[in-house]
């Protein structure tokens, strides 16, 4: 089972960005997939996520300029971030889960590599 995150990379403040995370070796339409950041010495950060049945959830620090939706067959998950601000920059981890909230980094049970968003000012 795999997930693979790409599209990171430098953008000035003010632009965008989309990351895309393909998951392979198993169908992921009954998880919820979502998106974590960790920037230099900081915890991991919630994102966003997206359950099966289609109910998205946002991290306060990102909700209103990111928006993370879903292939129809569920094993591709996107992040587009607008509007990104240099405190935005961060590896961001794509994962997948299927039992909890879906909030928690510990509700998941695969994670992608990261791909690094770097915003500039």
């Amino acid at each position: 089972v795999q997930l693979q995150a790409s599209g990171g990379g430098l953008v000035q403040a003010g632009g965008s960005l989309s990351l895309s995370c393909v998951g392979s070796g198993r169908t992921f339409s009954s998880y919820f997939m979502g998106w974590f950041r960790q920037a230099p010495g900081k915890e991991r950060e919630f994102v966003a996520a997206r359950r099966s049945g289609g109910i998205t959830y946002y991290g306060d620090s990102v909700k209103g300029r990111f928006t993370i939706s879903r292939s129809n067959a569920g094993n591709t998950v996107y992040l587009q971030m607008t509007s990104l601000k240099p405190e935005d920059t961060a590896v961001y981890y794509c994962a997948a889960g299927r039992v909890g909230s879906s909030l928690s980094h510990s509700d998941y049970d695969y994670w992608g590599q990261g791909t690094l968003v770097t915003v500039s000012s």
